[in-house]
Order: structure tokens, then sequence, then C-alpha cells
């Protein structure tokens, strides 16, 4: 057993969903999203903790992270867990962050996911994006939606994710993961080879650049399901997103095929929960109705929030109508339901004391 197991063994027994080890720093937990010192831990030492960390990283993996700085893979315990590492290095010595990722994949229903999204793990083709800053769950979610293609399709879904997160069992379906730098060298180099390996369903784990947007696009333009990740806090600034990275003399072509390609943007936020020990998620919900259809097609992004407002019996949902539900439901304070809200004016009149104006 690797001497860093005991660690993640710890954090299966506290909930933890992070563990943060930097040199010159005792080990760091983050549960129910705030960060916790382990009791009983000395700092470690840059040495001490680069021999603990080369224990569990693969070779190719070690020397990406002596010539550059920075590495990620996936690193499994059976039975319990697997965990996302990110190795790097800081003013004192090298660090690193692992993430949780539980074996057990949660389904739609435990996670309480609106129907519209297993709905969309049955679509034939088109582009479902889920968002969210770091840490809000988008795995998570795009996990129990997998997992209902999974069990309900007879199809062959594809993941390509760095490093792979939930591993899924074939069901229904055949499922292939693979791994950026381990099975390929890139997302844009595994997704020009993925309209050549039969998908029905492609999960793209993170949109990072210009050519895997372009390629995840035109893949679901032509024929596949594609779902995908980024790093965007609302649906509208999403949609402006995927078109902005294009080049201008680009923009309006991205606009028309986006319009047709695009089915469903789920953008999510992470909540502590007052009533139990735990967080919940405010999800917002933009389905590309012709009316968003069109909104795009002719850059008028800026309007998709007022037609979300009228688009419930469509399966939408503004981010401050989501709040507002966990509000009702005593799940959520005020405080917080202020802090991550997009109209603040709705929820400050809720709070004990007057908002602070940096918010």
């Amino acid at each position: 057993m690797a001497k860093i197991d005991e660690f993640f063994r710890m954090m299966a027994e506290r909930g933890a969903s992070d563990l943060h080890l930097v040199s010159g720093q005792p080990p760091v937990m983050r549960v129910n999203g705030e960060l916790e010192r382990v009791p009983g831990q000395s700092p470690l030492i840059h040495e001490q903790l680069k021999e603990v960390l080369y224990e569990i990283a693969p070779a190719a993996k070690k020397t990406q992270f002596e010539e550059t700085g920075d590495v990620d893979f996936g690193y499994e315990i059976p039975g319990l867990a697997r965990f996302r590492a990110n190795f790097f290095n800081q003013k004192y010595g090298c660090a690193a962050v692992f993430r949780k990722i539980p074996s057990k994949v949660l389904t739609a229903a435990e996670l309480g996911l609106p129907p519209i999204l297993t709905r969309s793990a049955m679509l034939k083709k088109g582009l479902v994006l889920v968002t969210g800053p770091t840490g809000s769950g988008k795995s998570t979610t795009l996990a129990a939606i997998i997992d209902h293609a999974n069990k309900n399709r007879k199809d062959h879904i594809l993941t390509i994710e760095d490093p792979i997160e939930f591993v899924h069992q074939s069901q229904g379906c055949v499922i292939n993961h693979r791994e950026i730098g381990v099975h390929t060298q890139s997302f844009g180099t595994a997704l020009r080879g993925a309209l050549r390996e039969d998908p029905d369903i492609i999960l793209v784990g993170e949109l990072r650049d210009l050519e895997t947007i372009r390629l995840a696009v035109e893949a679901a333009a032509t024929g596949h399901l594609v779902f995908g990740t980024l790093h965007t806090e609302n649906a509208s600034k999403t949609v402006d997103r995927v078109i902005e990275v294009f080049p201008h003399q680009e923009q309006a072509q991205i606009r028309n095929t986006l319009s047709t390609a695009l089915r469903v943007v789920v953008a999510q936020n992470l909540f502590k929960r007052i009533d139990q020990k735990g967080r919940c998620a405010a999800l917002e919900i933009l389905v590309c109705t012709p009316g968003v259809a069109n909104l795009i097609r002719d850059a008028k992004t800026f309007q998709i929030a007022s037609l979300m407002q009228t688009g419930k019996a469509a399966g939408m949902q503004t981010l401050d109508d989501a709040i507002q539900d966990l509000l009702t439901k005593k799940w959520i304070s005020p405080e917080e339901a202020y802090e991550k809200s997009i109209d603040k004016t709705r929820f400050a009149k809720l709070l004990k004391t007057p908002p602070d104006a940096l918010q």
C-alpha cells in the first residue's frame, strides 16, 4: 500500500472532497466546502512530499512533471474511490491536490436532476454543455447523464478526459474511456480519431481551446451526441464563450452551426446546506428552442435570459429561480443565496445585515 493511501482512506472517513498536500504545510482536506487541517499531522518538507507523490505517479507523468512543473492523472484504490491528481510546483517546493471521484456513479434520481437532463441522454444528436466554476459538480452531473444513456440505449459511448474520472461499466452500451497523455495525445487528436471509431455519444471532459470546441461542434452538427464542460457561470455566457473563441470572421458561421447543434446548457453551482451536512446544487437550464436558436443566429444572446424566464414549459430554469427553490426548502442560507445569485436585489431583502458593496 502506498503511503498516501492512508490520507485517501481518511478522506473517505471524513467525507472530504479534496486533499491538499503542500511543502512546508500540514495536510489539509476540504469537507463540506471548507478547508480543515488534518489533526496530528506535521508540515511536509519538499523531499518527503515528493517521495510520497512519486510513489503513485506513472513514470511518464513524473517525467512530464519534471519538465513542465504541472501534471494531471488519475489514481484508483479499488473498492474505495478514484482520485484526480494534480501536481504543481510553488514557492516552497512541490504541492498536490487530489479530488475524490466516488466509485459509485450516482443516478439522476439520486442527484435529483430534472427530467430534461435524462431526456438529453436519449437524444440522437446535438451538443449538451454542463458548465460552472471548478468544484461545482459538473463531472458528477455528466456521469449521471452518461449512466442513464448506458442503461437505456444500445450505442457506443466514447469518453475523452484529462484524466479519466468516473468509470462506467458497459451495460446497454459499449463504453470506451480514453485519457489525454495516456491513450491519446490531445483532445483534438482524440476527437479527430473519434469520428472513425463509430461513436454515438462522445463525452469531452473539457472544451478548453478553439480546436476542441470546433471539432465538438462539428461532431454534434454531423449526427453525434456530444457532451462537454466549460468554466462559465451561466447559460448565456456559455453560448458567448463558444462563439467568441472563434476568429471574428468565423463567428457568423459558428452562430449558424451552433444554433442548430446546441440542445441543452446546464450551468450549476454548489451551495453549503444548513439543514444537514453536505452540499446541494442549483441548476440553470437553457433549452435550445427555435426562439433561442434565432437569438444565437442573430447575435442577440443578451436576450436569452429573458426568454428563459418564460420557457419553463420547455424545461428551462434560471439560476435565481433554482436558488429561490433551495431557499424555500430551507436548505441554504440567504447570505449564500445572495452571494451566488445573478439578480442581487432579489435576495438582498432577505439578509440580516446590509449587503457588502464588494459582492
